[in-house]
């Protein structure tokens, strides 16, 4: 089964949260920080004519508390409206 968002929907498989810091000390799960950095995984066709920026495959940034949390396939996912997202990131 696949996800196919509808309108400006977009569907981000968010990075994994760092379990340490640079300096090696382990964050215990109560402190860690919800990601806000993940890959574009479904793109929906836009709305109104408007074309959609995203694209599958993006790196994206977006707002701490963007989006609508899914579990599918054991995999959890973000759903949000392409404006929560804040920057591509082009590496």
């Amino acid at each position: 089964m696949t996800m196919k968002p509808i309108n400006d929907r977009v569907v981000v498989k968010p990075a994994p949260a760092d379990t340490k810091t640079k300096g090696g000390i382990i964050i215990p799960d109560t402190a860690k920080e919800k990601p806000q950095r993940g890959e574009v995984v479904a793109v929906g066709p836009g709305k109104d004519g408007d074309m959609m920026t995203v694209a599958v495959g993006d790196i994206v940034l977006y707002g701490k508390y963007a989006g609508q949390e899914l579990q599918h396939g054991g995999q959890d996912y973000l759903i949000m409206r392409q404006d929560d997202i804040l920057v591509i990131i082009e590496e």
